[in-house]
């Protein structure tokens, strides 16, 4: 048996984020362990279904799947895909289903939200965060819509891996998961950086699709919220510049052509507003207006964004 066989993979919240990249692990021949809350039941009876516009369907049936973390096996591996909101709650259940060593993986929108995390876990843990490039949704208890897209970068944040190549290599090793499992992926040697490049992506187009009501397609259509996009974009290159990051030449524009030939998406802020849940309105706009305060600059417009944003939140109950 190969070494990637091996290898014990525990999804912690099996949403759209986690039910797509466990089930795609999976198929690839992993062993693959899935938490669950609310839909624990449906998935452990029904299996997890996934409708993708570039795999066809597929189905995972049965289901190694778990409602504590306390009965998963320890998990060498472990992907998290719950929303920030949560990340109060994310410790325990990590210290409980990780094996010794393991590597955790944040599959989160936002900055630092490593940061919070860090000091709650066993300092034998490895942390990294994961920036996923997919368009996915659930849509119903156990099944999952895939629209397009599907790559994951990571980086390496924390953790007892104290030197450059060492942390690389662990960091190789999870995007080689991926890869392995069919997704375009690749190791960064900067997590800020590559969270601050997602963050030209969520920005504009969670926040606007809240504010706007509306999807991608009708907000890449209208020549006023096309120019309010671009204009939010180039606000978090700048942010991203004064903080230290250079992002790569033609970056925003190279996102807002991508988005131009996706299908229509409801971006999962928009999602979340729509079932009336929370936000996740610090990682993605308190913290990166407030590192770029820090570092001297000003983001006006994504101030107004957040600032309204927070108003609707509180508001949606």
């Amino acid at each position: 048996m190969s070494k990637a066989i091996r290898v014990r993979i525990g999804i912690i919240g099996t949403g759209a984020i986690g039910g797509f990249y466990g089930l795609m692990l999976s198929r690839a021949g992993f062993d693959v362990h899935f938490l669950l809350r609310n839909e624990f039941a449906a998935v452990a009876h029904n299996g997890l279904h996934l409708d993708s516009a570039v795999h066809g369907a597929l189905t995972l049936n049965p289901v190694q799947a778990y409602s504590s973390a306390a009965d998963m096996p320890p998990c060498d591996w472990l992907l998290v895909g719950t929303k920030t909101t949560s990340n109060a709650d994310l410790a325990p259940i990590i210290t409980q289903a990780a094996a010794p060593g393991a590597k955790v993986l944040l599959l989160q929108n936002g900055l630092g939200v490593e940061d919070d995390l860090q000091s709650l876990l066993p300092a034998s843990l490895h942390l990294l965060g994961g920036l996923c490039f997919v368009c996915v949704h659930r849509t119903a208890p156990g099944v999952i819509t895939h629209q397009a897209l599907g790559a994951v970068n990571l980086g390496y944040h924390s953790g007892p891996a104290t030197d450059a190549a060492s942390r690389l290599s662990i960091t190789e090793e999870g995007a080689e998961l991926f890869r392995k499992a069919g997704l375009e992926s690749q190791a960064t040697p900067s997590l800020a950086q590559a969270r601050w490049q997602k963050l030209v992506w969520n920005v504009p187009y969670n926040g606007l699709s809240v504010l706007l009501r509306a999807s991608t397609t009708p907000l890449m259509g209208d020549a006023n919220s096309r120019e309010l996009i671009q204009a939010v974009m180039s606000e978090v290159v700048q942010g991203a510049r004064a903080c230290g990051h250079a992002l790569p030449e033609g970056y925003a524009e190279h996102l807002f052509a991508v988005t131009e030939k996706m299908p229509d998406y409801r971006p999962s802020m928009y999602l979340d507003f729509l079932e009336k849940r929370p936000l996740e309105l610090e990682a993605i706009y308190a913290k990166p207006l407030a590192a770029a305060l820090n570092a001297g600059h000003e983001m006006p417009r994504i101030r107004a964004l957040y600032q309204a944003l927070a108003f609707i939140d509180r508001r949606n109950g």
